[in-house]
Protein backbone atom coordinates (compact mmCIF):
# COMPACT_ATOMS: atom_id res chain seq x y z
CA UNK A 1 0.00 0.00 0.00
CA UNK A 2 1.43 3.36 -1.04
CA UNK A 3 1.78 6.15 1.48
CA UNK A 4 -0.16 9.33 0.70
CA UNK A 5 1.85 12.24 -0.67
CA UNK A 6 1.54 15.71 0.80
CA UNK A 7 -0.78 18.08 -1.03
CA UNK A 8 -0.34 21.72 -1.88
CA UNK A 9 -0.23 23.84 1.27
CA UNK A 10 0.44 20.93 3.64
CA UNK A 11 3.31 21.22 6.12
CA UNK A 12 5.81 18.36 5.74
CA UNK A 13 7.91 17.22 8.70
CA UNK A 14 11.25 16.28 7.14
CA UNK A 15 13.21 15.95 10.39
CA UNK A 16 11.98 14.33 13.59
CA UNK A 17 13.66 14.33 16.98
CA UNK A 18 13.82 10.54 17.00
CA UNK A 19 15.05 9.99 13.42
CA UNK A 20 16.84 6.65 13.04
CA UNK A 21 19.54 7.43 10.48
CA UNK A 22 21.17 4.01 10.91
CA UNK A 23 18.70 2.43 8.46
CA UNK A 24 18.37 3.21 4.76
CA UNK A 25 15.03 4.64 3.71
CA UNK A 26 13.62 6.57 0.78
CA UNK A 27 10.22 8.14 1.37
CA UNK A 28 8.38 10.09 -1.33
CA UNK A 29 6.94 13.13 0.43
CA UNK A 30 5.23 14.79 -2.53
CA UNK A 31 4.83 14.04 -6.22
CA UNK A 32 3.29 15.91 -9.12
CA UNK A 33 3.56 15.56 -12.88
CA UNK A 34 6.62 17.86 -12.81
CA UNK A 35 8.40 17.12 -9.51
CA UNK A 36 9.11 14.51 -6.87
CA UNK A 37 10.32 15.27 -3.33
CA UNK A 38 12.05 12.40 -1.48
CA UNK A 39 13.39 12.10 2.09
CA UNK A 40 16.49 9.86 2.17
CA UNK A 41 18.23 8.42 5.19
CA UNK A 42 21.66 6.95 4.46
CA UNK A 43 23.50 5.13 7.26
CA UNK A 44 27.27 5.54 7.51
CA UNK A 45 28.97 3.47 4.80
CA UNK A 46 25.84 3.13 2.63
CA UNK A 47 26.70 3.43 -1.06
CA UNK A 48 24.33 4.30 -3.86
CA UNK A 49 26.19 3.13 -6.98
CA UNK A 50 26.48 5.37 -10.01
CA UNK A 51 23.11 6.11 -11.57
CA UNK A 52 21.26 8.95 -13.25
CA UNK A 53 17.74 10.28 -13.67
CA UNK A 54 16.44 12.12 -16.75
CA UNK A 55 15.43 15.29 -14.86
CA UNK A 56 17.43 17.88 -12.97
CA UNK A 57 17.92 17.22 -9.25
CA UNK A 58 18.85 18.99 -6.06
CA UNK A 59 20.22 17.20 -3.02
CA UNK A 60 20.02 19.04 0.31
CA UNK A 61 21.99 17.58 3.23
CA UNK A 62 20.05 18.15 6.44
CA UNK A 63 22.28 16.04 8.73
CA UNK A 64 25.54 14.15 8.31
CA UNK A 65 28.13 14.09 5.50
CA UNK A 66 27.75 12.45 2.10
CA UNK A 67 30.40 12.07 -0.61
CA UNK A 68 28.98 12.75 -4.06
CA UNK A 69 30.83 11.59 -7.18
CA UNK A 70 29.78 13.55 -10.27
CA UNK A 71 31.45 15.44 -13.11
CA UNK A 72 34.64 13.40 -12.65
CA UNK A 73 35.26 14.48 -9.06
CA UNK A 74 34.21 13.69 -5.52
CA UNK A 75 32.80 16.35 -3.17
CA UNK A 76 31.54 16.12 0.39
CA UNK A 77 28.07 17.47 0.96
CA UNK A 78 27.74 18.58 4.60
CA UNK A 79 24.79 19.54 6.77
CA UNK A 80 23.23 22.72 5.40
CA UNK A 81 24.75 22.34 1.92
CA UNK A 82 22.94 21.65 -1.35
CA UNK A 83 24.05 20.24 -4.69
CA UNK A 84 22.40 20.72 -8.09
CA UNK A 85 22.89 18.28 -10.99
CA UNK A 86 21.77 18.54 -14.60
CA UNK A 87 19.29 15.97 -15.87
CA UNK A 88 21.03 12.77 -16.98
CA UNK A 89 24.20 13.53 -15.00
CA UNK A 90 25.69 10.30 -13.63
CA UNK A 91 26.38 10.40 -9.89
CA UNK A 92 27.09 8.13 -6.93
CA UNK A 93 26.67 8.67 -3.17
CA UNK A 94 28.46 7.36 -0.10
CA UNK A 95 27.39 8.28 3.43
CA UNK A 96 30.44 9.29 5.50
CA UNK A 97 28.17 9.66 8.56
CA UNK A 98 24.57 8.67 9.26
CA UNK A 99 22.82 11.21 7.03
CA UNK A 100 19.46 12.75 6.23
CA UNK A 101 18.90 14.22 2.74
CA UNK A 102 16.10 15.92 0.86
CA UNK A 103 16.10 15.03 -2.85
CA UNK A 104 14.11 16.98 -5.41
CA UNK A 105 13.74 15.56 -8.92
CA UNK A 106 12.26 17.58 -11.77
CA UNK A 107 10.43 15.00 -13.84
CA UNK A 108 10.77 14.84 -17.60
CA UNK A 109 7.52 14.08 -19.37
CA UNK A 110 7.51 10.75 -21.16
CA UNK A 111 9.71 8.97 -18.57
Amino acid sequence: MALPHAGSGEVIAVQHGDDDLTQFSALALAKTDEMELIRLTLPKGKVMPEHHVPGEITLLCLRGDVSVDAHGRSQTLRSGQMLYLNGGQAHALRAEQDSLLLLTILLVKGF
